[in-house]
């Protein structure tokens, strides 16, 4: 019996076996004259490309399924994989060193990487995991490989072990066959243990290399991420003593289950609304299985991603009536375009180079200055409205003009159309001005979804991709927590219903305040359901 110690960055105890896992490497010639520099360079601007698209579906995929806060740090890589001064620095390595384009890359990353590790603060060290994890995937393509085929996929329930894990790679894993995982390198900032946390996988980090090098495939090990103890080979009395609190955990974790098929209800008998999140039609199935009760944030912008043109009226009318007929008779929330900032799509009108996107030309302002594109989505949507039962929320609102704007083309687009049916509209409550005028915006529609992961950053004035800023980045803000506070009383005011959707409402530490306040829906991703249907049946 061996024990090494790390750091538990999510809480659990786990008894299995072991699953080690070793991360493919690539051959480097660091030098060749004979190759072209310009098919170098064209090679490189291929894997770059394909490392954008694959990780803005990495992003779709963990948007749904982990949270759209989490599923930010596969936003951010994509952008780091096109970033013109890392482009420059290859090119410049293929031109002025005559590397290949592999060599290049790892120059250039290697460069970027440094320059983390280097700087003093501890969360900002840790981003250097992330520039190195954009350089392991421009080579995969670059060696023709896909780096989301070498993802560890063990095919028993185990504990995976490895010198280190990729955010993309522990977005990856089967939480049914993972019963934890345990590596040699990572600290509790990483993006790894936050995904970790978000999965709810019990996870070890730092245990250093010789403890991995240690573990045998199949060997038992006793993992108390509570502690931060990895126990190689336990002995009997250990063994039974890591078997009963692991026993403890997951029949607090089955209490969940017990919510399945219930209504969403307060302990003083307030019916709430549970929703999910959803990206893409097949994400109904994880819905349905999640049992939520509706869609309460479709993002209709995923819709566009990755494509060449921007799909036709009567793509998105067939992609929106078999989501409406597959819900059945629960609704179904789309929200109208939200592209720009951290969502750009190639296949739509270019806006420029924007200083600061996220204060830019989105979202609602991108259909008013495009009225063609929303009035064949808004046409896409009446006519799906036929179908089940359809609730459409405007996106970025921050002025009653705005409003009007948009609420004129969608009448525009219902006269076009002709047959539809009555479509329940809200506005999206993302901007401090949209919660400040609330009041006058409740005349004007039938719901308001607070949309928190922009409130929080827009009243804080910080950029929530700015990994720098994360320390300071506070979404228990007072102001926040406020400005929701006058939101919900000006709905209520007007009579009309308030929704969450922005990351706060998965947040049990806040269920509390949040019913407290009126909120009478939540929209979160499906692996959220249970517990928050548990936490809200808590709550005086």
């Amino acid at each position: 019996m061996k024990e090494y110690t790390g750091q538990g960055v999510c809480g659990g105890v786990c008894v299995g076996e072991a699953f080690v896992f070793r991360a493919q490497t690539y051959e480097i010639e660091e030098e060749d004259r004979t190759v072209d520099p310009k098919e170098s360079w064209q090679a490189f601007l291929r894997a770059r490309d394909a490392t954008r698209q694959e990780l803005e579906q990495l992003y779709r995929e963990s948007a749904l399924t982990l949270g759209e806060e989490q599923a930010e740090i596969f936003s951010v890589q994509a952008m780091m994989a096109q970033d013109e001064e890392l482009s420059a620095s290859v090119q410049a390595g293929m031109l002025e060193l005559g590397l290949t384009a592999m060599a290049a890359v790892r120059r250039a990353i290697g460069q970027r990487e440094a320059m983390f590790l280097n700087m003093e603060d501890a969360y900002l060290r840790e981003r250097a995991a992330d520039v190195r994890d954009v350089g392991e995937r421009l080579c995969s393509w670059l060696a023709g490989r896909n780096q989301r085929d070498e993802c560890p996929l063990p095919q028993r329930p185990c504990i995976l072990c490895a010198t280190e894990l990729s955010p993309a790679q522990t977005a990856g894993l089967d939480r049914h066959m993972v019963l934890g995982f345990v590596t040699a390198h990572g600290s509790p900032t990483s993006h790894t243990a936050i995904l970790a946390r978000s999965m709810n996988i019990p996870a070890l980090v730092g245990v250093g290399e010789a403890a991995i090098a240690a573990i045998r495939d199949g060997e038992l090990l006793a993992m108390d991420a509570l502690n931060g103890t990895l126990i190689l080979s336990p002995d009997e009395s250990t063994l039974r003593t890591m078997e009963q609190r692991a026993d403890q955990m997951r029949q607090q974790q089955a209490q969940s289950e017990r919510y399945r098929g219930k209504k969403t209800r307060s302990a003083a008998g307030r019916e709430i609304h549970l929703y999910a999140n959803a990206a893409l039609p097949e994400d109904v199935d994880g819905v349905l299985a999640a049992d939520a009760e509706g869609i309460g944030l479709f993002r209709s912008e995923f819709l566009y991603l990755g494509r060449q043109s921007a799909p036709d009226e009567e793509e998105q009318f067939e992609i929106y009536r078999s989501i409406l007929e597959r819900m059945g008779d629960r609704r179904v929330i789309v929200r109208t375009l939200d592209i720009g900032a951290d969502k750009q799509a190639g296949c739509l009108p270019s806006l420029g180079r924007e200083e600061n996107p996220a204060l830019g030309c989105r979202a609602i302002r991108h259909s008013l200055r495009y009225p063609a594109l929303f009035l064949t989505q808004a046409k896409a949507l009446l006519r799906a409205s036929l179908y089940g039962r359809l609730s459409v929320m405007f996106p970025l609102i921050s002025s009653e003009e705005e409003l009007r704007g948009i609420l004129s083309l969608w009448d525009r687009a219902r006269e076009e159309v002709g047959a539809c049916a009555d479509v329940e509209l809200g506005v999206m409550i993302e901007t401090p001005a949209a919660a400040l005028i609330s009041d006058r915006l409740a005349r004007m529609v039938a719901f308001f979804s607070i949309g928190t992961n922009d409130l929080t950053q827009y009243t804080l004035a910080m950029d929530r991709q700015n990994e720098a800023l994360q320390p300071f980045y506070r979404p228990h803000h007072p102001a926040v927590l406020s400005l929701i506070r006058m939101t919900v009383e000006n709905a209520k005011a007007a009579g009309i219903w308030v929704g969450i959707c922005g990351e706060l409402g998965a947040d049990l530490s806040l269920t509390e305040t949040l019913v407290g306040m009126g909120i009478d829906e939540f929209s979160v991703a499906p692996s959220r359901i249970l517990a928050l249907r548990e936490k809200i049946a808590s709550v005086p």
